[in-house]
């Protein structure tokens, strides 16, 4: 069975967090969590599935849902990918507004023709995976608060990486809107997604 960080005190705090801050007019309630003004703006220097230096300023044009995991994930992470291409699907011709970043937490093992061709068995046309130093995914993921951890090697020298499950939605401008979880669904996820595509269209 997969391995995945209970969005535990990480996540829950950040929802907490949300949900003191006081609303000075009634809007329409987001089915995910809204982070807007609670998490910094997309920010990175990677390296994407063809080996090139890219940055967040590559991505902007297009809202990008942000989700950190790794190639030899045993379920966890192939789950997500196919609720994330079950989202598209919802969008229809909105899908061209929406890019899937798919950040290793395992550089060792993830290079960038792994995660090509692994993002590319799910969607080639709008997943896109990105890898770097250990540093720069650990300096990622702190910025974002996403736990992640290597487990013990088995005797054959292989390993599970333990690790956060949420999804980062980031507008086409790079700032942070939307935390998904694995309890929310397709449905709730393209519905949310779509008010943020439309926000900035």
């Amino acid at each position: 069975m997969g391995r995945r960080f209970a969005a535990g005190a990480t996540l829950g705090t950040l929802v907490a967090l949300v949900a003191l801050t006081g609303c000075t007019h009634r809007a329409e309630a987001w089915q995910l969590t809204n982070v807007t003004g609670h998490l910094p703006d997309l920010d990175f220097t990677l390296t994407d599935d063809a080996g090139r230096a890219v940055s967040a300023a590559s991505f902007k044009g297009r809202a990008s849902l942000v989700y950190f995991g790794y190639t030899h994930c045993p379920d966890v992470c192939p789950e997500t990918m196919g609720r994330l291409m079950q989202v598209l699907g919802k969008l229809g011709p909105d899908a061209q507004k929406v890019r899937i970043l798919f950040i290793t937490v395992d550089p060792a093992r993830d290079t960038p023709q792994a995660l090509h061709d692994y993002v590319a068995a799910f969607d080639p046309q709008h997943a896109e995976g990105l890898t770097g130093t250990d540093s720069q995914i650990e300096s990622l993921a702190k910025r974002y608060r996403v736990a992640y951890q290597m487990e013990k090697r088995d005797p054959n020298g292989n390993y599970e990486v333990t690790h956060s499950s949420a999804v980062y939605v980031f507008d086409s401008q790079g700032h942070a809107r939307l935390l998904a979880t694995d309890h929310d669904t397709p449905d709730a996820i393209a519905q949310d997604l779509r008010r943020v595509i439309d926000d900035h269209s």
